[in-house]
């Protein structure tokens, strides 16, 4: 199992850009951070999540 944003997913096996794309995000308008490490969004289709993984998926919001 992996946690993203403090749920538990069966996701292993996934790279991260094939998550966000599957689930609505958009790339460009996140930050991802895996393990306490920050995902340069370069490398979100190289990176594949593992079991154990704790992922955070962090969205720009913009208001006023």
């Amino acid at each position: 199992m992996v946690r993203i944003n403090g749920e538990d997913k069966d996701l292993a096996g996934k790279n991260l850009l094939e998550y966000l794309q599957e689930t609505g995000f958009d790339p460009e308008r996140v930050v991802v951070e895996r393990n306490l490490e920050i995902i340069p969004k370069e490398r979100l289709s190289d990176v594949t999540i593992n079991d154990e993984d704790e992922i955070e998926v962090l969205m720009f919001v913009g208001g006023g």
